[in-house]
């Protein structure tokens, strides 16, 4: 009995951790409109450093559409500030729709 408990455990293990790794190949959807808005911001502030990138999280705007947020720290002769961009693009055949790019107030 035993025996039958460990091979169980291992056969589960196996299909655990496929499973697992399956998942880590993916890619999130959100980081092809990452590496656009990465690419507008460098085209919109050429010159200056983009030091910091994050992903903010999304937001639903209607039934398939969505808007991803990304802040860049960027740096202009030794002062840095913040621009936002959002993303709005539609799940069900991947497209984008609009691209916002902001600087916050008080930066």
């Amino acid at each position: 009995m035993k025996k039958v408990i460990m091979i169980f455990m291992g056969v589960f293990l196996l299909f655990q951790a496929g499973s697992i790794s399956a998942e880590a190949a993916e890619k999130p959807d959100y980081e092809k409109y990452g590496k656009i808005a990465i690419a507008v911001v460098q085209a919109d502030y050429p010159g200056n450093e983009v030091t910091d990138y994050e992903y903010k999280g999304r937001k639903t705007v209607a039934k398939n559409f969505v808007e991803d947020d990304f802040k860049f720290l960027v740096a202009s002769n030794g002062v840095e500030f913040n621009v936002i961009v959002t993303v709005q693009h539609d799940l069900r055949n991947k497209r984008l729709l609009s691209l916002k790019v902001a600087e916050p107030k008080g930066n």
